[in-house]
């Protein structure tokens, strides 16, 4: 494609090609501190489907080695958002070293925290505030379980703020870098925060998973355990490749249940939230 690109995001790398050159410029410009990768594992194409379409209403198609058919285009003003879903979707559909969980991951002295829920939960946002207490970011969308060991690779991607989010974290990270603030998407506002510089320079060291927990934003404080059975059914519903790994995907996932305590908790807002996570922690 005329326009593209390549980084590396934790053990995966990307070569993102596009017809048009601003979705690309936004992305060197976000990502201007991570590698470089020679050999991309994953691509991504930002393509029109018609040659008039690069220019009038220009709309962004998203493709690669693997996409969706008849998924409804971008607008170009989306374009950074459409790259972001093409890595996302790549990893979803392509990922076979690392038993994959859509989740959010923070980890302290070697100790990965793991959060995940259905999206509104608030994962992206306690992510990002545990980030601004002195976590480590591993990663916002996806964590990656490696089989043979059971450690929790990174995937520090740039983190994605929706709606009344983008307020509070961007009052807690005052000198942190923003993406452009893209209105009107399907999930409504979105801003994109750059994980911090330990983040990406730590991107290529796993932790140990220490904690699993299940969140639900909206609701009185509370908090219990919950017992691997529940866990076990609830990440095989969390993760994209399971299925496709099968031994593998099965004795990670058992493995990472019977060994790592799980929690749900409820919280009204991100003060009760982050104190219950740091306490469970």
């Amino acid at each position: 494609m005329r326009h593209a690109t390549r980084l590396a995001i934790g053990p995966a790398a990307f070569r993102i090609g596009s017809d048009w050159r601003a979705p690309i410029a936004r992305l060197e410009d976000l990502y201007r501190d991570y590698p470089r990768p020679d050999i991309p594992d994953f691509n991504v194409h930002l393509f029109a489907a018609r040659p008039w379409r690069k220019f009038l209403r220009p709309a962004v198609h998203i493709g690669g080695d693997y996409s969706i058919p008849d998924a409804a285009p971008l607008p170009l003003a989306q374009g950074l958002l459409a790259a972001e879903m093409g890595m996302n979707l790549q990893m979803a559909l392509a990922q076979r070293r690392f038993l994959l969980l859509h989740a959010s991951a923070v980890e302290r002295g070697g100790k990965a925290v793991l959060l995940t829920g259905i999206s509104g939960a608030g994962k992206s946002t306690l992510a990002a505030l545990l980030m601004a207490r002195g976590w480590r970011l591993m990663g916002d969308e996806f964590v990656l379980i490696d089989p043979a060991t059971g450690l929790a690779h990174g995937f520090p991607r740039l983190i994605s703020l929706k709606n009344q989010a983008i307020a509070v974290v961007r009052a807690a990270l005052p000198d942190a870098r923003f993406g452009p603030l893209l209105p009107g998407t399907p999930k409504g506002d979105i801003r994109h925060l750059v994980p911090d510089a330990r983040a990406i320079a730590a991107m290529a060291v796993p932790a140990e998973p220490a904690l699993l927990l299940f969140p639900r934003f909206g609701f009185a404080a509370a908090e219990r355990p919950v017992p691997p059975s529940e866990a076990f059914v609830r990440l095989t519903q969390a993760s994209t490749n399971y299925v496709h790994l099968a031994e593998r995907g099965f004795d990670a996932l058992t493995r990472l249940v019977r060994t790592v305590p799980a929690r749900a908790i409820d919280y009204p807002d991100t003060e009760s939230g982050i104190a219950l996570v740091e306490a469970l922690a």
